[in-house]
């Protein structure tokens, strides 16, 4: 038996907002989570090339958990049969380990991860004991003694032998649709606050190393109105919110972009440059439509793309300013194979150049929370291609997330901000926080947040905001399937 090495080192350092001054969120977030916050870069005491967490890894669909080291030593020990003595709901709980982690003799083991994360997927009472360098984003990973052991590996209590180091841990936060005009800027105008919208969720996101989300709306109103009362402008002064935020890379390929003509589309883009955003999707021509944004962190390099598959917004080409587009249904014809073809050769391209390939669609059929078939049929394309996460948009609503040949797949966010109060799941969404050991996406949480009256998003509780969670898990693969 491996013997269990005791390490501790010093909490996270929140990112400097563009003040200098640090981000900083409240205590006790009722999503159970605490804001990603971006770890010291120096050598922590206790960090080990030769070390990683014990992860003790549960079914995705739980509700996040943090036990004291007591107990979690006592759940490698065998000595643990209940959920109610880990703090949640009485059940029967199964321990199973894989071989070579550090367990009592009796604790029940398996050959490989790969076994016992398949048998965390098919049992919400199991809880899965594994090094930390075999755990992905299709369990979750319990707190012990306040450290998640993914986010903060230096100070995590429980480890073992390792053959690498973890690198370093880089946080990327992804958010939906951000439509800040019509009535979400007219209440913003009238509070004298054109970043109200974003107060809430601001510092949370601002702790992300990377933080992206798609625009759904001009900067510019220099052109006639396309879509009627459907074309969104917002006024520049929304950048210092977007900022304050802690948006780093805004997506452009989306059907809004369009709303006010080609003088908008590219007044847009420059005003977003210019307020120190990476930008990608859309632009004046092709090469600036389809040109990527890099984003790099501690030597990792981020890149990334996106496509509109909704029309409206006009397909960028020579002479003429656009997003970058691929036709697909449901909103714009069969699927365009030589577009698509063009799209991933792109991809390719990217993927050789970066650590990280983010891709994020526009796609889908509004206001419902089943993806389309050819989502998921373009999506397998994209990661064959070398996108490492998909994250798509346009739906309005929440859907399902899966992995694909080992990679991340979510087909909807749901709307961010937006004046959609007609339904109720049209002003609701989740966060997607994602945790990464240099290129290796470890961790993939899902926060629930609802609209309040101004249109501005509030992180709920697990219990909250369970049937927004349960609107995705509907649709979603194995790992999330089984979450009643």
């Amino acid at each position: 038996m491996l013997l269990l090495a005791a390490c501790a080192g010093p909490a996270g350092e929140p990112r400097s907002t563009p003040s200098g001054e640090p981000s900083s969120a409240p205590a006790g977030d009722p999503s159970g989570r605490q804001p990603t916050a971006r770890p010291p870069r120096a050598t922590e005491p206790g960090e080990s090339a030769t070390t990683q967490p014990v992860v003790l890894a549960m079914h995705a669909t739980r509700a996040p958990l943090a036990v004291p080291e007591g107990a979690a030593r006592r759940v490698l020990d065998g000595r643990v049969r209940s959920w109610a003595a880990l703090g949640a709901a009485d059940r029967p709980l199964r321990v199973v380990a894989v071989a070579g982690t550090p367990v009592a003799d009796g604790v029940d083991t398996v050959a490989n991860p790969a076994t016992a994360v398949r048998q965390v997927h098919r049992d919400r009472d199991l809880i899965a004991v594994l090094p930390a360098g075999a755990v992905g984003p299709n369990v979750q990973a319990v707190d012990v003694a306040g450290v998640d052991p993914l986010r903060r590996p230096a100070a995590y209590p429980l480890t073992m032998v390792a053959d690498t180091a973890s690198g370093p841990v880089l946080t990327l936060s992804v958010v939906g649709d951000i439509m800040l005009g019509r009535r979400v800027g007219e209440i913003a105008a009238e509070a004298g606050d054109p970043s109200l919208p974003l107060r809430p969720t601001q510092n949370r996101l601002a702790a992300a190393d990377i933080t992206v989300g798609n625009l759904e709306n001009t900067l510019s109103d220099a052109g006639a109105p396309t879509q009627g009362n459907d074309s969104f402008a917002a006024p520049p002064q929304v950048r210092a919110g977007l900022r304050s935020a802690g948006l780093d890379v805004i997506g452009l390929a989306n059907n809004h972009l369009g709303d006010f003509g080609d003088r908008a589309l590219v007044d847009t883009v420059r005003l977003l440059r210019q307020g120190g955003f990476a930008t990608f999707g859309a632009g004046a021509t092709p090469q600036v439509a389809r040109r990527p944004a890099v984003v790099e962190r501690d030597g990792v390099r981020f890149g990334f793309v996106g496509f509109n598959a909704i029309g409206e917004t006009p397909e960028v080409a020579p002479g003429q300013p656009g997003a970058d587009s691929v036709s697909m249904p449901p909103r714009t014809g069969p699927l365009d194979r030589a577009e698509l073809d063009a799209f991933l050769e792109r991809v390719r391209r990217l993927d050789g150049r970066v650590d990280v390939v983010v891709v994020m669609p526009h796609w889908g059929t509004q206001y419902t929370n089943v993806p389309e078939p050819v989502q998921r049929r373009v999506a397998d394309r994209l990661v064959r291609a070398g996108a490492d996460l998909v994250v798509g948009g346009h739906p309005h609503w929440v859907q399902g997330a899966e992995i694909v040949r080992g990679d991340l797949v979510v087909h909807s966010l749901g709307n961010f901000v937006f004046d959609m109060d007609f339904m109720r799941e049209t002003q609701e969404g989740v966060l997607l926080e994602l945790t990464y050991w240099g290129a290796r996406l470890k961790a993939a949480d899902f926060v629930p947040y609802r609209m309040d009256r101004r249109f501005a998003p509030r992180v709920l509780s697990f219990a909250d905001g369970r049937s927004i969670l349960q609107r995705m898990w509907e649709t979603s693969g194995p790992a999330w399937r089984s979450g009643g």
